[in-house]
């Protein structure tokens, strides 16, 4: 039980595991837990292919001389009934869409292993994600589709409402539980045509277009930044950064539209989607946001007639953000909230008092393979051409509302590309195209073909969409917030340049291995964009994606510099380095490891003396060592490098011992001394040993600075102790790098990965003696800044202390005078 933010009263616990809407508002906003939903989905995964015939003899629901036993009635009210079942009983009919109902992925998967279970009815995810309404269902496995009445425009104008199809000739409507069986064979109809999603999806684009006509005529907004804005999304990945930089950059109070069952209900999700995304739902922030429960799925938004009007006549601005993000489901699945839902905010703005709408869409509106350029106002995509419901919904809301603009709404069109982690807290969308592929090419270490990955950081995407919202000059323009883009080639060399070496394949040759891989060597954090891949339209979207031109944006870019916001910029390895960090802990990017090549070594050769702990040391003892990192990554957050090499010493054994396994930590501690001490740590050498005759050692090393100018000295002296596994020290001594093969082996010596270009390998070099020397200075002069500090008394409370001491002397003069008399 969680105290309500609003009363201080007990709040009951929501079951996340019962809450379809909820967990359809995850998967939809991105959220995270990618591999726990594919655990889900790996544990209800069916057989997906469809059998050619069956034998009826052995299964009594089998074919009937030749005849499908179920008729398409009949079987449409089963799967109703099935449907119904899994989504907890909500009644629904065979025209309702069901991830409008509420299903999500999962659900879709435990359908199809429920209907095949139960009905001999084996339909594949793709069936489902394409058109979920249980009479397309029934179609799809009986392949005798019957004719379908499409939506028509309403013959009057007023609030928008959802296009409801034609009713069967007999109710279709089920209640969880109910067994139906087959009756009596009914052969199909062979005079009606064979199904068209295709030609479907066109249709419904036609009619859902035609809608835009009806929306009321209105004026010019006034041109003045905005003081009440209607957010939609915001408990979406990008809507909720843009909530944050609206508060941030302009004296706004922002209306967040979010689907809930109450007002504390929306509250929750709101919240729970910002900390989910590392954005802060505080005190202050409350103060600024109104939270309104609604669904753009909904005539109205789903508000009541005086929610609807009083936004209509208080609002300044209407933000469109929300949509259904899923590359699997078709367009009718999609267009009730990416289209529809459009369109009721367009109402919204043309209703009352003239508002902007600012509409997030996407480049995905040029997701048509082989377009020749993508600037801000060239054509877009031949909808004929699209492939997927996704895309086809994005350019069927650009086109509606560029009709609403002839009836003069003032709508802008910001586009995304690709969205990619936060450049500081490394928040990311793991549900996004470039985070799907970056995490296939970090694990299996090859990337596809791409002209240019148009992508940009949420960060510089959120603060450019917010700026256009607040400045009236920039309204009604088209807009590309996809950054400065990547070329393949500066991508492999980020990758090279950090330390992971990426073969690269022509698209199709990487399909193949990358869906082959999946099936040998299942990666749960991977299995979202295995099974975007797997569908033949999710493969569409995506190869348009890598095959697309260079996506450019001059007003975009004009809009900034006028503006002194910050520029586009590369999305290269340091801008990414916070959200690489945490998709590595999440388990969707693998960084470069001790395991990979070595991007970076150098020999380092010591010779000393060792004996007995507590006695002399008498014994010479050399290292033939061999030093390298992985990547700059592995200096930078870490500070460690990797030993290899042997260690020889009689008293250990006749023969050279074997590095196992050995880390040098650079300033360990940050240089401050483990217990009080003079002694400040610069490196820590920690070596796992292994003799000829299997017996394993262990030796730890200190290099160690004081405050004395033999800085040479310092750097080259490793004071080490030696002890069996398991075993305390049993051995101590001195080791020095010999000054003649210092610089021979640590400077002149240094070998780069060969892959890296001649000039690329100097800049290796210089960045690690740069940042090698940074440190080594730094930990040198550390003890002799500490002792100067001392001796000038320059701590922090020196003056402090002075006033206490004074004051002390004060008070004893004063007991003295007073005794005295």
């Amino acid at each position: 039980m969680k105290p309500s933010p609003d009363t201080g009263d007990d709040a009951p616990a929501r079951n996340h595991e019962l809450d379809r809407q909820y967990e359809g508002e995850l998967l939809e906003g991105g959220a995270r837990g990618s591999a726990a939903i594919a655990g889900l989905l790996a544990r209800f995964q069916p057989p997906t292919v469809r059998p050619q015939s069956m034998n009826s003899a052995n299964d009594p629901q089998g074919p009937v001389d030749g005849a499908p036993v179920w008729g398409l009635e009949q079987l449409a009210k089963a799967i109703v009934s099935k449907a119904a079942a899994l989504l907890g009983g909500k009644e629904i009919d065979a025209e309702t869409d069901l991830f409008d109902a509420g299903a999500t992925s999962v659900d879709a998967v435990r359908l199809v292993a429920v209907l095949d279970r139960d009905l001999n009815v084996r339909l594949s995810l793709d069936d489902v994600f394409a058109d979920a309404r249980p009479r397309r269902l029934a179609q799809r496995w009986l392949g005798s589709p019957t004719k379908r009445t499409l939506p028509e425009a309403p013959a009057t104008t007023g609030a928008l409402e959802l296009p409801v199809a034609a009713a069967p000739s007999a109710t279709t409507t089920a209640s969880p539980g109910t067994d139906l069986v087959p009756a009596d064979p009914v052969a199909p109809d062979e005079t009606l045509p064979a199904l068209d999603d295709h030609a479907e999806d066109l249709a419904l684009i036609t009619a859902d277009l035609a809608r835009a006509d009806l929306l009321p005529w209105c004026g010019d907004p006034e041109p003045v930044p905005p003081r009440r804005v209607l957010l939609t999304g915001a408990n979406g990945f990008l809507g909720g950064h843009m909530l944050l930089d609206l508060l941030r950059h302009s004296d706004a109070h922002v209306v967040c539209l979010v689907r809930g069952d109450s007002v504390r209900d929306a509250e929750r999700r709101l919240a729970e989607g910002l900390a989910g995304f590392s954005l802060p739902w505080s005190a202050e922030i409350r103060r600024r946001v109104t939270v309104l429960p609604g669904d753009l799925r909904q005539p109205r938004l789903g508000l009541t007639d005086e929610q609807w009007n009083l936004l209509a006549n208080e609002l300044d601005s209407v933000v469109s953000v929300a949509a259904a993000v899923d590359f699997l489901r078709g367009y009718p699945s999609l267009r009730r909230t990416n289209v529809l839902g459009v369109l009721s905010l367009a109402e919204l703005a043309m209703t009352g008092r003239p508002k902007p709408l600012h509409h997030i869409s996407s480049i995905a509106v040029f997701n048509e393979i082989g377009i020749a350029s993508m600037g801000e106002d060239d054509p877009v995509a031949h909808v004929d051409r699209l492939a997927a419901g996704y895309d086809k919904s994005k350019w069927a809301a650009e086109a509606a509302l560029r009709r609403a603009r002839d009836r003069g709404l003032k709508a802008t069109f910001l586009r995304p590309g690709g969205i990619v982690g936060h450049t500081r807290t490394g928040a990311y969308n793991p549900h996004d195209i470039n985070t799907g592929l970056f995490s296939a090419i970090s694990r299996y270490r090859v990337a596809p073909k791409i002209n240019y990955s148009n992508s940009a950081p949420v960060d510089w995407v959120s603060r450019v969409a917010t700026a256009v919202i607040c400045e009236p000059s920039g309204w009604g323009q088209n807009y590309h917030l996809t950054g400065r883009p990547d070329t393949l080639t500066e991508m492999v060399r980020d990758q090279e340049l950090g330390g992971l070496n990426v073969r690269v394949m022509p698209w199709d040759v990487w399909l193949k291995d990358f869906l082959d891989r999946c099936e040998t060597d299942p990666v749960p954090e991977l299995e979202f964009m295995a099974r975007v891949l797997r569908n033949p339209a999710g493969q569409k979207i995506v190869e348009a994606s890598v095959t697309a031109p260079m996506a450019t944006g001059d007003r975009t870019e004009a809009f900034v510099a006028r503006h002194k916001l910050p520029p586009p910029a590369r999305v290269d390895a340091q801008a990414r380095l916070k959200s690489d960090e945490r998709m590595a802990r999440d388990g969707l990017v693998i960084l470069p490891s001790r395991d990979d090549p070595p991007y970076l070594w150098f020999r380092e050769t010591m010779r000393g003396k060792v004996g007995p702990v507590d006695a002399k040391p008498d014994t010479r003892c050399t290292f033939a060592l061999t030093l390298s990192i992985a990547s700059m990554y592995q200096l930078v957050q870490h500070r460690t490098i990797d030993v290899r090499g042997t260690v020889s010493c009689s008293l250990l054994h006749a023969d050279p011992l074997t590095v196992d396994d050995g880390e040098i930590w650079v300033r360990p501690h940050e240089g401050v001394p483990h217990r009080h001490s003079l002694d400040h740590p610069l490196l820590r050498y920690r070596l796992a040993l292994r003799d000829s005759d299997g017996n394993g050692w262990w030796l730890e090393g200190w290099k160690t600075a004081r405050a004395r100018f033999d800085y040479l000295q310092q750097a080259r002296t490793l004071t080490i102790r030696v002890g069996r596994e398991g075993e305390p020290a049993s051995l101590a001594g001195t080791m020095k790098v010999p000054k003649k093969s210092y610089k021979r082996e640590q400077i002149d010596g240094i070998r780069v990965n060969p892959d890296l270009s001649m000039r690329e390998q100097r800049i290796a070099k210089f960045t690690w003696l740069s940042w090698f020397s940074t440190q080594l200075g730094q930990g040198l002069l550390e003890p002799t800044l500490r002792a100067g500090a001392e001796l000038l008394d320059l701590r922090p409370d020196a003056i402090d202390r002075d006033k206490d001491r004074y004051q002390a002397k004060l008070t004893k003069w004063e007991k003295d005078r007073k005794h005295l008399r």
